[in-house]
């Protein structure tokens, strides 16, 4: 690669990365909680961010989506949650699954572990097949436990953000709390370092696999507006787009599609770009 070739590249890469360092920062901006050790309860904690972020973490200034849908369900009794509903049919609409690539901390800090120099694992057919584990997961501990057992299932047993951002540092700052860890604390922490170290190896092994949000967004994938689109005009079915992909994609912005917009880059002959999507340029190129 020469150097217009890599200067090419970084200004691909670079907005994205901006971007998500930016969403990171605006999530947690209580600056003086991670100092003080205590999780804000404003105002502004009414309001969802697009990606998951712990809502007990001490600098989060909103609420996560999934937190609220499991709270949701709790407090409702059986009652269809519609504000949260309607915050996830929102962010859906508009973004689908750009959510995932551009702003969900998570997913950012799964992109910078991978940089980590190691042996990769390819996409191929077990992966694809893993990636719906993330819908179970969806059904039985975001809307099953709580409807059914009354507790928040993914946020007690699962959630890695949550471990990291929320539970590690506020045991750490909190001698009352370190008395209290017991088997479940020290469970989540060995889910969190197993996931993240799986990153290492495996590119965004929690979003792939995982990841009930991204599973939520994935469901609008035939009707969000905003997205990767394909001209079919220009589309000459060379399948680099997906063969350079590391997501578990077998086309063009589908449902595992994360829009991060590394295909805009490998397809020889342009036909792929962001921008307001219709259902002439959907779905364009697939694997064969």
């Amino acid at each position: 690669m020469n150097r217009t070739d890599t200067q090419q590249h970084k200004w691909h890469i670079s907005p994205r990365r901006y971007t998500q360092l930016i969403a990171a920062v605006l999530y947690n901006c209580n600056i003086k909680g991670f100092v003080s050790g205590k999780i804000y309860q404003g105002s502004t904690k009414g309001l969802c961010v697009p990606g998951l972020n712990c809502y007990s973490c001490p600098g989060a200034a909103f609420s996560c989506p999934l937190g609220s849908l499991q709270t949701g369900l709790l407090s409702s009794k059986y009652k269809v949650p519609y504000f949260i509903l309607g915050t996830l049919l929102l962010f859906g609409l508009i973004c689908g699954r750009w959510i995932c690539g551009f702003l969900c901390p998570f997913g950012f800090l799964q992109d910078l572990i991978h940089k980590i120099p190691t042996p990769k694992l390819k996409k191929n057919k077990v992966t694809r097949v893993l990636s719906y584990l993330k819908y179970i997961i969806l059904l039985v501990f975001v809307i099953g436990i709580p409807l059914v057992r009354l507790e928040p299932g993914f946020c007690k047993y699962i959630c890695p953000a949550g471990t990291l951002e929320a539970g590690i540092p506020l045991v750490i700052r909190n001698e009352a709390l370190q008395q209290l860890a017991g088997f479940l604390f020290s469970w989540k922490v060995f889910v969190c370092a197993a996931i993240l170290l799986a990153c290492m190896f495996i590119y965004r092994a929690f979003c792939r696999f995982l990841c009930p949000l991204g599973a939520i967004y994935s469901l609008f994938h035939p009707i969000s507006f905003f997205g990767i689109r394909v001209d079919s005009s220009k589309c000459i079915h060379c399948n680099a787009c997906i063969r350079n992909c590391d997501m578990d994609v077998k086309r063009v912005c589908d449902h595992e599609c994360i829009q991060c917009g590394r295909c805009i880059r490998q397809c020889p002959v342009d036909a792929i770009s962001y921008g307001g999507r219709s259902n002439k340029n959907r779905d364009v190129t697939r694997e064969s």
